[in-house]
């Protein structure tokens, strides 16, 4: 048989095993049921619960893969999960038997939650091969399991929700000091380990009166897990986050840290663009022309000082600036001037240090267009580090707030940063939303520029022990060395965004720092001296020529005597 005629018969071996493993009779009638289904609303039902990108997956896979349970239908069936099926059994009897009256009852939560399988698989980016009442009681097992680990967090709260008793003494301790606490708390925040929030207002709803009760018992429960799994454990005024509005547990934690609003980045990105023009010499006439350059500012004061002086050396300095041959040369075009021999070594040092090619005026706006149209590069986040600011003489004061409390003020020359604490799940947590912010999130990634930011800062033990002692972190990881590696190894982002407000900050302290005389000097060195082979070839056939020069002399003239007098004197 030629190997055509094998790999044919290969193909048709797997496709007949494919027909003969598919339903084609199920198939349709799904997809008529699902065609003659009539929504509520064309946008109501909004995906949701994403895959991780596998660009960050790649990165870490053990922060987005659950190692311990399952929530949800992504990974519900790995068999090294599904072991945890027997305590979600226990919890759905012991939900039966607290919250519903009589077996009864429980068919009517099973009834009610079957007209919401629409909207539930709606929620999922993934495709979910298997019938809806399979779905509906994969829900219904996964809502009590959760809804009695919750609970624990509710009695942190001083809130205990009557009828209900948490039995998982043998995964779960108040203190939250067991390990498989912690895995647990892990899973349930991975994006891939999601399910809706409607379901879990629909089971609190079987319990109390209103729904407006449940919401409120299931926000006390969100709130207390937020408070143990926030790094931003400081922060002293929650949003008003709505439980209807949350599409799950990752979602509202991502409106807590980022509170959502219309218009919150326009004024920022406004006041950045007048200062842009107006450091660009937004204003019209001589005067603005006069000053375009740092070189120009300094001719002129010197003048104003020289035009009051007539006696002595200043008079001769006068007459050396009036006169004719200067006045040729100036006059000149620079970039004549810059290709004179000896003159063109030093054109770009002299272009760096005086910013002569920096105060161009932008033509017909084209420069604060680009400033808003264009996306920065991730790269483009490059800042000094934590003790390189603190050389600088930048302070670090740390803020009771989130992400939005970050600033920079030039006069103080302070960077207000807010209070992280972290611990053993703060990375699972912040990993997982910022690849919800990635998927989901159609304005700027607020949150992954934060992450950024302090991967540009951060950049190893000494950094961390900086901001551990000034408070901005609260350590609770074994070492300084772990800080850094957790905020270093977050550096991976998917799409290109620009935050105006953070962006401000990292430009803000970037111009105070690279105006520093000592960095402007250290960069001026090393740019063009210890960097520049130009320079060091020159100043090599300088010093050669010097050389030759003595040598010659010597040959012409006997410099010994020379040197015997020098060394007798």
């Amino acid at each position: 048989m030629s190997s055509s005629s094998f790999r044919s018969s290969s193909v048709s071996v797997s496709d007949n095993s494919f027909r003969l493993n598919f339903d084609e009779l199920r198939w349709v009638m799904e997809i008529r049921k699902t065609l003659e289904e009539e929504h509520e609303e064309e946008g109501e039902f909004t995906v949701s619960i994403f895959n991780v990108p596998k660009l960050l997956m790649v990165c870490d896979p053990d922060s987005y893969v659950p190692q311990q349970v399952a929530i949800g239908p992504y990974h519900y069936w790995r068999p090294e999960l599904y072991e945890m099926q027997r305590y979600k059994l226990a919890a759905a009897r012991r939900f039966r038997k607290h919250h519903l009256q009589n077996h009864h009852k429980f068919e009517d939560l099973v009834h009610q939650m079957t007209k919401l399988e629409p909207r539930i698989r709606a929620s999922y980016h993934k495709y979910l091969d298997f019938n809806g009442e399979t779905l509906v009681w994969m829900m219904i097992i996964d809502a009590s399991f959760l809804l009695e680990f919750l609970q624990v967090y509710a009695i942190q709260e001083g809130n205990k929700i009557p009828g209900i008793s948490s039995r998982m003494s043998h995964l779960v301790d108040y203190a939250g000091k067991k390990s498989a606490h912690n895995a647990i708390l892990r899973d349930i925040v991975m994006l891939e380990n999601q399910i809706p929030l409607c379901v879990l207002r629909k089971m609190l709803e079987f319990k109390f009166s209103s729904l407006d009760d449940a919401d409120h018992f299931l926000s006390l429960m969100l709130i207390g897990l937020f408070n143990e799994l926030s790094p931003f454990k400081m922060m002293q005024d929650y949003p008003d986050v709505q439980i209807s509005e949350s599409a799950h547990l990752l979602d509202f934690f991502y409106d807590m840290i980022v509170p959502r609003t219309n218009n919150d980045q326009q004024p920022d990105l406004v006041i950045q663009v007048d200062e842009f023009i107006e450091s660009k010499g937004g204003n019209n006439g001589e005067e603005s022309n006069a000053n375009s350059s740092y070189l120009k500012k300094f001719l002129r004061e010197v003048w104003k000082i020289l035009s009051k002086l007539n006696r002595g050396p200043a008079k001769l300095i006068k007459k050396v600036l009036l006169s004719r041959p200067l006045k040729v040369f100036v006059k000149l075009p620079w970039t004549i001037i810059s290709n004179l021999p000896g003159v063109k070594l030093i054109k770009k040092p002299v272009e760096y240090y005086f910013n002569f090619t920096q105060e161009e005026k932008p033509e017909n706006g084209s420069a604060s267009n680009s400033l808003i149209e264009k996306p920065p590069l991730i790269e483009e986040i490059t800042i000094p580090s934590v003790t390189e600011l603190m050389k600088s003489g930048v302070r670090f004061v740390p803020t009771n707030g989130s992400v939005s409390g970050i600033k920079f003020d030039p006069k103080t020359r302070t960077l207000h940063l807010p209070k992280v604490g972290l611990d053993v799940n703060t990375e699972v947590f912040l990993r997982n939303l910022v690849a919800f912010e990635a998927s989901v999130a159609s304005g700027p990634l607020v949150l992954t520029r934060y992450t950024e930011l302090m991967n540009g800062i951060v950049d190893g033990d000494e950094d961390a022990k900086v901001l551990r002692e000034r408070g901005v972190i609260l350590n609770h990881l074994k070492s300084d060395e772990e800080v850094a590696d957790l905020w270093n190894g977050m550096s991976k982002s998917i799409k290109l965004t620009k935050v105006p407000s953070l962006d401000k900050v990292v430009e803000d302290v970037n111009k105070y720092y690279d105006g520093r005389l000592k960095v402007k000097a250290w960069k001026f060195m090393r740019s063009y001296i210890f960097g520049s082979w130009q320079f060091l070839t020159f100043l090599a056939a300088i010093c050669l020529l010097l050389l030759m020069i003595l040598q010659a002399f010597c040959s012409v003239y006997t410099c010994n005597r020379y040197f015997q007098m020098a060394v007798s004197h």
